[in-house]
């Protein structure tokens, strides 16, 4: 079965991708021993590719941003944010939005900086995509929504995020559910040569590192995104018009420019914003985080990924791997809501 759960953790690109991963995501700390399963919690079945639409988008000031965001579920329930990645947009939750909806919980699901309805409020604030800034940008919008805490759940660059809001503000964090494990990245590391075959699975990032690379994915934006898609999740068959409805997340005027200065900045090819500089020293020494924490992987991630042994030492709190069967890709929630969306409610009662 597709949403079959395997806690065996399993290697799925070897030792050169492990080295990828731990560079790349400041991934560090041995192995330690998982924590069962919290019992399940009954939740309606839904097929993928179910829902393909949220009620109308709500707006509101955070910080620097004015923040284009969905919300489902009881405004009195307990909350949960739902972070997606790059190149994806919220539609990544729209069958997991519900589902936990019908669980009772307040579901909020923002666009990241420079991904759809969410905009600067300045036009000098710059185009800023170092890690530690989504992450902010979260607790700004709990602060403007008058949420005190939340469980934090995401993937790719979400999944970061989440887990420096659980490292940084562990007070502001219920439990965290974050697909491919710790990715607090560290600029130090990413110093440090890989063997070429691990290198070659961020052959983007170098492409983006040059003038050619930066013209060419504004030029391209879309065509970019697609590959990205299908060689991330190399089984999900998804259509035109799943590509189409998140793609328009991409159309933001800031999408390029936060994109290429964050792969920049983490080869330390661009600087941040001294307003971070005080959450990148902490992060830049691998944090460990104290929260409820269940990760996840696909069994067909065809992204570059940390092994779940090389990370699991990272969590001092309840802790739970889970790796998906069943031809998942990198974008978990959307190739597998109905197992994405238990791990929230499993971690909520760790």
């Amino acid at each position: 079965m597709p949403d079959e759960i395997n806690r065996q953790r399993r290697r799925f690109f070897g030792v050169a991708a492990m080295a990828v991963a731990a560079v790349e995501f400041g991934a560090t700390g041995a192995a330690h021993a998982q924590s069962p399963q919290a019992s399940p919690a009954p939740m309606p079945p839904v097929r993928p590719g179910t829902n393909t639409s949220f009620k109308a988008l709500k707006q509101t000031r955070a910080g620097v941003l004015d923040i284009g965001y969905a919300e489902a579920g009881p405004a009195n329930g307990p909350v949960v944010l739902l972070l997606h990645g790059w190149p994806y947009d919220i539609y990544s939750f729209a069958d997991v939005a519900p589902l936990l909806a019908s669980a009772g919980y307040r579901v909020i699901v923002p666009y990241l900086r420079g991904f759809g309805t969410t905009r600067f409020l300045a036009t000098d604030t710059p185009r800023n995509g170092q890690q530690s800034a989504p992450a902010a940008d979260m607790i700004a919008l709990m602060d403007a929504l008058g949420i005190d805490k939340a469980i934090v759940a995401g993937f790719d660059w979400g999944a970061r995020t989440a887990c420096i809001m659980a490292a940084l503000w562990p007070e502001r964090c219920k439990a965290l559910v974050s697909v491919s494990g710790y990715l607090i990245g560290s600029r130090a590391a990413n110093k440090k040569p890989l063997p070429p075959k691990a290198e070659l699975a961020w052959w983007y990032q170098f492409y983006f590192a040059t003038q050619r690379g930066e013209l060419g994915y504004r030029e391209n934006t879309r065509e970019f995104a697609r590959l990205i898609w299908q060689t991330a999740s190399p089984k999900w068959n998804f259509d035109d018009a799943t590509f189409d409805r998140s793609a328009k997340a991409l159309d933001n005027p800031d999408h390029a420019e936060i994109t290429i200065h964050n792969y920049r900045w983490r080869l330390g090819l661009a600087e941040g914003e001294a307003r971070y500089d005080a959450y990148e020293e902490k992060l830049a020494g691998g944090p460990m985080i104290s929260v409820p924490t269940i990760t996840m992987e696909g069994d067909a991630n065809g992204a570059a990924h940390p092994d779940p042994s090389s990370y699991a030492g990272k969590f001092s709190g309840k802790y739970e791997h889970r790796t998906i069967t069943g031809g998942i890709g990198h974008n978990l929630p959307q190739e597998a809501p109905q197992a994405f969306a238990q791990a929230v409610l499993d971690a909520a009662r760790f």
